[in-house]
């Protein structure tokens, strides 16, 4: 199984087992976007008028309209215009926005707390806009070259018609010096004349000026991202997110043993055996009482989550592996064999599991369970114990804490003579009439390979 799988499966066993967590945390993260769109970021919506600029632009000079239609001048004429109260020029700044779009156009767009009110300031943005650059391209803020154009023009006109005056005074062909003079008098005025053509069509103002404002703003219908639901949606999600790369980390991080040599080791003992106890609601569920246990209970943070999924297991398959560790125990201890049972405090699949061993030994050998602290281990002082038998659950404990429950038996004056690791299976479904059981097959298979015979 590759990485990703372990991934998935990882995040799956998240999903199943911690899924109200997950979703009260996500109701959290959705309350939170709530709270945000109220306070931090209100429902805002925007508007956009649009500003035609005839004649020919470059695209410097179009970026020049753009800061020109967002500049100080233009804004503070517009809060002034528009007399909202407690909104100056400075802040009305923040909320608006122009940009060049194709055609020579502008679009100045407008943010405000309502529909009316970012359909009002859009327009009065344009507007300003328009008058503001239209009295700089006419030259209102350089009169002394309007003045100095309007007097040429005068004096073009003024040439001309002395021009005509002088051709009709000369000899209307009567002689060659007549005919040339009203023939360089033509010339002359013909050259005026596209002198003025040329200086009318280099007159930036012939070209760009008369911007037109193409139409009052739409009212905006939604409101401007962030919305509120996206905020909402938003919030949800990162906790959701948040919430699984949490325990993601929790188990990437954890120091807690799973293999059972690394417990044995930790121990300092060797391994017995594992065995089986059928799963219940209680299983990796601590016995704790009060409030705060009752949340876990609720929110389903008390039982653990990153254990395998329980497999099928039958009663005969449990009933062998529980056999199987009192005989090495009876192959390992000398005569009376008496142990201690030695199970962490907490650890419900391990105590099920000892209770079971001690049903299945009988008094062959005789154990005694005693359940044990692990932030402050104490073992029962040694009488007639040959030993001790720690029984506990893969997963639940770290190599420090195991240490820490060898070193208790050593205290109490305990050998630790074995480690028997506990987990949890589901029990198969009843079987069929007619169908021989687990037992039952096994039975007949034993009877049949003693007797030699063949079916």
């Amino acid at each position: 199984m590759n990485d990703d799988t372990i991934r998935l499966v990882t995040i799956g066993r998240i999903l199943g087992r911690r899924w109200r967590l997950l979703a009260v945390l996500a109701v959290v993260g959705a309350l939170v976007g709530y709270g945000t769109s109220v306070l931090v970021f209100p429902p805002r919506y925007t508007a956009s008028a649009s500003v035609l600029l005839p004649g020919l632009w470059e695209e410097r000079e179009l970026l020049t309209q753009v800061d020109i239609a967002t500049s100080s001048a233009v804004v503070d004429r517009a809060a002034a215009t528009l007399g909202w109260k407690g909104v100056s020029g400075v802040e009305l700044r923040d909320r608006v926005s122009a940009k060049a779009a194709d055609g020579n156009i502008i679009k100045i767009s407008g943010t405000a707390d309502t529909p009316e009110r970012a359909q009002r300031l859009s327009d009065q943005m344009a507007q300003q806009f328009v008058t503001f650059a239209t009295r700089i391209t006419n030259g209102s803020t350089a009169p002394e070259a309007a003045t100095g154009t309007e007097a040429l023009r005068k004096k073009v006109t003024e040439t001309n018609r002395r021009i005509t005056e002088l051709a009709d005074a000369a000899d209307p062909g009567r002689t060659v010096e007549s005919v040339q003079a009203r023939t360089e008098l033509e010339k002359l005025r013909t050259a005026l004349q596209d002198a003025m053509k040329k200086l009318d069509e280099a007159d930036p103002a012939t070209d760009k000026a008369a911007m037109v404002v193409m139409g009052p703003a739409a009212r905006p219908t939604g409101e401007a991202p962030p919305t509120r639901t996206q905020l909402v949606v938003a919030g949800a999600l990162v906790f959701f997110l948040l919430a699984v790369i949490g325990h993601l980390v929790a188990a990437r991080t954890s120091r807690r043993l799973r293999a059972e040599p690394e417990i044995a080791a930790a121990l300092g003992s060797a391994l017995l055996g594992t065995v089986d106890v059928p799963g219940e609601r209680r299983a990796y569920r601590p016995e704790k009482t009060g409030t705060r246990a009752r949340i876990r209970r609720l929110l389903g943070t008390d039982t653990r989550w990153e254990m395998p999924a329980p497999q099928w297991s039958g009663e005969a398959d449990r009933q062998i592996r529980y056999r199987r560790v009192c005989a090495r125990l009876r192959d390992r201890l000398p005569a009376p064999r008496r142990l201690l049972v030695v199970v962490p405090e907490g650890d419900e699949v391990a105590r099920r599991a000892a209770g079971q061993l001690v049903a299945e030994a009988g008094n062959d050998p005789l154990l005694r369970v005693a359940e044990v602290s692990v932030d402050r281990p104490i073992v029962p002082d040694r009488e007639t114990e040959s030993g001790a038998l720690v029984v506990l659950s893969a997963g639940s404990r770290t190599a420090e804490e195991l240490t820490g429950i060898a070193g208790a038996c050593a205290d109490g004056g305990h050998e630790v003579v074995g480690v028997v690791v506990a987990g949890t299976v589901r029990i198969r479904p009843t079987r069929a009439a007619g169908r021989p059981s687990d037992e039952a097959a096994m039975a007949f298979a034993g009877r049949g390979h003693a007797t030699g015979g063949s079916v």
